[in-house]
């Protein structure tokens, strides 16, 4: 069966590219290397050499590698509104497309097939130099969440390329196979009186199939294939794939889960998906978060769980460089002046709370994670959901979870003039725990008992 192919959208309506053909790559009989610029021009766009001169114009331009040529791309965002946020050069392989979008802007899109890019992806996730079979586990765990993502968008020539005929696939265990976001983009809300739910979930890209950043999942090119076994990993299990109940998983994963991990629902619609219900990050059980006193005992302690690791030459091989920025991951705290949380507020909803009274969770998942949060202020009250809206209201940027208690501090009048939040995880929560599954790995499990771990009731299958 032929390996089936995909574009990602590396600079999504950009005002300018620029970049470098590492190599010769092609547009019709033109051959072109060296530097290169792409810019709008009427509603098409141009794509000028070193020197500003223009060598090709359109709507589209399409250019393939020969040989072995990548491209570099420079200034390329990444963890787009995340708290690590920065612009990066960075070079990829296979095809490279130009496309003029609205509003004179140009979009930079890269096919190849599915198995080079999950190479990129899992090394641009975690550090190549991590656990293999944390490696293995993760290359899986994104091959189901992009193809079932594909499923759900209706792309279904890549479904079929992969090979849907569920009475054709064998099941595979780990002696077979040698040994598998994200955080959201597209927004859907429900306004009640005096609320605001909102969750969001990867959007249904119109020019290319995913992002390259979180909100699909990351893809940052070669560079982080240059070392470690990221791509060995991906090959050890090619085409295999997370199905339950016939269906590949949609496998979503996060960075630390703080000890359990959370269900579906809590961050997404209101539906129950067996396979994102909670589990311990840990071999022994570790009770669900039910009330508000066990939401502070949960996270003013630190239990034994595989994500609870502060040892640096572990997080070294787990973690690529700039996620080892965030050193609080497991259990953190950030505090505001009360004026500094009301003008973040305001900023981040749009309301003007007045003097801000209380914050209160109303509605916890099973991670501690709240879903609904009341927010008091003497001007409005609303209360506001989901996990990652809550995260977002209450930072200039993002919280690390929404698994966190409040502390209040008051003056002589009872008027607030502190808050400050006691939080445990970094992510949603919800499917694999990156860091807890590399650490898992560290201790001797397979790739298949960590995706069985986290991904109840889940089996493996090879579609291609």
């Amino acid at each position: 069966m032929e390996e089936p192919k995909i574009r990602v959208g590396i600079c999504d309506g950009y005002p300018e590219i620029r970049g470098r053909f590492n190599g010769r790559y092609r547009s019709g009989g033109m051959s072109l290397e060296g530097d290169f610029s792409a810019h709008p021009a009427d509603g098409a766009v141009a794509l000028r050499d070193a020197f500003g001169r223009e060598i090709l114009r359109g709507p589209e331009i399409r250019l393939a590698a020969e040989r072995e040529a990548t491209f570099t791309l420079q200034g390329v965002t990444i963890g787009v509104r995340f708290h690590w946020e920065r612009r990066e050069e960075q070079t990829f392989t296979g095809e490279l497309t130009f496309l003029a979008t609205g509003g004179g802007k140009v979009t930079a899109i890269n096919g190849l097939p599915v198995e080079a890019y999950l190479a990129s992806v899992v090394s641009s996730e975690m550090s190549g130099e991590a656990p293999f079979e944390f490696l293995k586990a993760h290359a899986i765990a994104s091959r189901s969440w992009l193809v079932a993502m594909l499923r759900r968008s209706g792309r279904e020539s890549l479904i079929r390329h992969a090979g849907a005929d569920h009475a054709q696939a064998a099941e595979v265990t780990a002696d077979q196979t040698g040994f598998a976001g994200r955080e959201y983009a597209a927004e859907r809300t429900l306004r009640r009186a005096g609320e605001i739910i909102r969750w969001y979930d990867r959007e249904d890209h119109e020019l290319f199939d995913v992002c390259a950043d979180d909100h699909c999942q990351r893809y940052q090119g070669i560079t982080g294939r240059a070392a470690g076994q990221a791509a060995e990993a991906v090959r050890a299990t090619r085409g295999v794939f997370l199905l339950r109940d016939g269906e590949i998983c949609d496998a979503r994963y996060h960075k630390a889960c703080g000890g359990l991990t959370e269900d579906y629902a809590t961050c997404w619609e209101e539906k129950a998906v067996p396979y994102l219900s909670h589990v311990s990050d840990a071999a022994a059980p570790h009770a669900p978060v039910r009330t508000e006193a066990d939401a502070e005992r949960w996270v003013l302690c630190c239990p034994d769980v595989y994500c609870h690791t502060n040892d640096p030459d572990l997080l070294k091989k787990i973690l690529p460089a700039f996620d080892r920025e965030t050193a609080d991951f497991f259990r953190w705290q950030v505090g505001y002046a009360r004026e500094e949380l009301e003008g973040i507020l305001r900023a981040k909803s749009g309301i003007d709370f007045g003097v801000l009274q209380n914050i209160k969770p109303l509605e916890r998942g099973p991670s501690g994670r709240i879903r609904r949060l009341g927010v008091e202020g003497s001007k409005a009250a609303v209360v506001v959901g989901k996990e990652l809206e809550i995260r977002r209201w209450l930072s200039p940027s993002h919280l690390m979870s929404s698994a966190f208690i409040v502390s209040t501090e008051r003056n002589a009048s009872g008027v607030p003039s502190r808050f400050t939040l006691y939080g445990a995880g970094w992510g949603h929560g919800v499917g694999l725990c990156q860091i807890g599954a590399a650490v898992m790995a560290k201790r001797g499990c397979g790739a298949e008992e960590i995706l069985r771990h986290y991904f109840q009731g889940a089996t493996l299958v090879k579609r291609y």
